[in-house]
């Protein structure tokens, strides 16, 4: 199951307050929403989450970030956070977004 079905499934108001602050945080305007989804993708890569990692390559994706950008997006956190998470998420990143339409 999707982590993130199991969170709204066993805490539906605190996953509803989420959603708000999600909705919210994507309804400002300093950033186009592809650079939301990089930031969003170095952030979690910086931390190893793989899985949200998987989740914002596909919408960076269908946003229109390339290959490329998903790639440096990672590769810039080696001098902040060291090997860890490029080690875990360049491949995974760049596996989903091969395989995403």
């Amino acid at each position: 199951m999707n982590p993130m079905e199991v969170f709204q499934k066993e805490a539906p108001e605190v996953a509803e307050a989420f959603n708000g602050l999600i909705e919210a945080l994507k309804s400002t305007s300093g950033l186009d929403a592809k650079t939301k989804q990089l930031v969003y993708i170095g952030i979690k890569a910086a931390m190893g989450d793989t899985t949200a990692v998987y989740y914002h390559v596909v919408m960076a994706k269908q946003l229109g970030a390339t290959r490329d950008e998903i790639k440096d997006t990672i590769l810039i956190t080696l001098s902040v956070c060291g090997l860890k998470g490029v080690a875990s998420c360049l491949p995974v990143a760049l596996e989903v977004y091969d395989k995403a339409e």
